[in-house]
């Protein structure tokens, strides 16, 4: 037999038993939509992820007092907690140090600060930074209109500011900022620069923050505090030295011995990437397993299925086998059969994957994903289970007698 006509004696014997096959597929559909909504959820989220960390710049790595992911219990947390800040002092010495290093910028900074006008203020949800001349760089913030810090402001610690896109729009709704005078809790500073719109980056507004020199910051809100340190490399080649000078001069800076481990955390966008893909991992192989359990109580529910159907249309087989099939026409008959049910319901799991796992994209604001490679390996698991399962309900009906199956009622 060819294969379009088993194609379509399938296709004929599925829409005959349409509320059967539709409960059939129920388990494929539900094993295969919850492998590709989760592969699709979390490649919308690497996608962003990703997409964010490029704005921070490239080549750029940082140093800070905590990690970015603080995991473990509270032994850890306490370690973290202990450890030495980072000072002002320590940031500018690294900075003079780093000769591998384009720039170093030096920051700390304030969460849910308020700027004014008279007549517009902000949502107390500004987070005001604290920058060297090389802070902008460094975060890759750039200055669409007016300046940055220079280092001038720095030495006389100047009342200037720059502001982020999302601030001019909420109090200078009508006017150029530029050299207007706000306030940030009761002080008054002078705006210098507004930076260019960057939206939304790793759960937080890139352009509701304020910058002033980091003098000036020191002054005003003390400078007991630990410091951020963001270095830039001069190129891709040099990243990886540039990142262990600033690693060696740093410990050095710190008095921290050969034998103990660094008492501060580094990390770039590709550690970032690496720590998320780790921690995603092990949410992959949960759904991988409750997958694995729905696409194996759907293989029993095929077999089941063509079980019945064989009996069902043992008539039908010996009346086939009576005009000259053979058993490996009938065996590939019923495996095609079960296949197609498997197919169908992994290309309705697929769609619906792809659909549930990009309802994030769009909360995210993001661009949608498409997993092709886990589309892909869905159908090829559907069809391995479509083999597996319908290999005995097939090869019954192939050793089917044909007297007795036209004999059968």
């Amino acid at each position: 037999m060819e294969f379009k006509e088993l194609l379509t004696i399938a296709l004929t014997s599925i829409r005959a038993n349409k509320l059967r096959s539709i409960l059939t597929l129920l388990g494929i559909v539900v094993g295969v939509f919850s492998i590709i909504a989760v592969m699709t959820a979390m490649g919308v989220l690497q996608s962003t992820i990703e997409k964010d960390l490029s704005d921070l710049g490239a080549n750029t790595f940082q140093v800070q007092k905590f990690p970015v992911n603080i995991g473990g219990g509270g032994r850890d947390r306490s370690k973290f907690r202990n450890r030495k800040n980072i000072t002002y002092e320590q940031g500018i010495a690294v900075k003079e140090r780093a000769t591998l290093a384009e720039y170093v910028g030096v920051e700390t900074l304030e969460y849910g600060r308020t700027v004014r006008t008279k007549r517009y203020e902000t949502n107390p949800s500004v987070t005001l930074f604290g920058e060297n001349t090389d802070g902008l760089i460094t975060n890759n913030w750039i200055p669409k209109d007016g300046r940055g810090i220079s280092e001038d402001d720095i030495e006389y610690a100047r009342n200037n500011i720059v502001l982020g896109a999302r601030i001019v729009q909420k109090i200078f709704p009508h006017e150029n900022p530029v050299d207007a005078t706000v306030q940030v809790d009761g002080r008054h500073y002078r705006v210098i620069g507004v930076l260019e719109e960057k939206g939304s980056s790793l759960g937080g507004n890139q352009d509701n923050q304020a910058i002033i020199p980091i003098t000036t910051f020191m002054r005003y809100y003390g400078k007991e505090r630990s410091f951020n340190i963001m270095v830039k490399a001069q190129s891709q080649q040099l990243f990886t030295e540039t990142m262990e000078q600033v690693r060696s001069q740093l410990r050095n800076i710190r008095r921290v011995a050969p034998s103990e481990e660094d008492d501060f955390a580094i990390f770039s966008n590709d550690s970032l990437i690496d720590q998320f893909n780790d921690f995603t991992k092990y949410v992959k192989y949960g759904i991988l397993f409750i997958s694995s359990i729905a696409l194996l109580a759907a293989g029993i529910g095929i077999m089941n299925i063509m079980l019945v159907s064989v009996t069902e249309r043992t008539r039908e087989i010996g009346i086939r086998k009576a005009l000259g099939a053979r058993k490996r026409d009938i065996l590939r008959q019923f495996i095609i059969e079960a296949v197609i049910l498997s197919e169908i319901g992994g290309m309705v799991g697929v769609f619906l994957g792809i659909l549930g796992g990009n309802i994030v994209a769009l909360l995210m604001e993001t661009s949608v994903v498409i997993p092709f490679d886990w589309a892909i390996i869905g159908l090829l698991i559907c069809s391995f289970v479509g083999i597996v399962f319908g290999v005995y309900p097939a090869w019954k009906a192939s050793k089917l007698v044909p007297i007795e199956a036209l004999r059968y009622e």
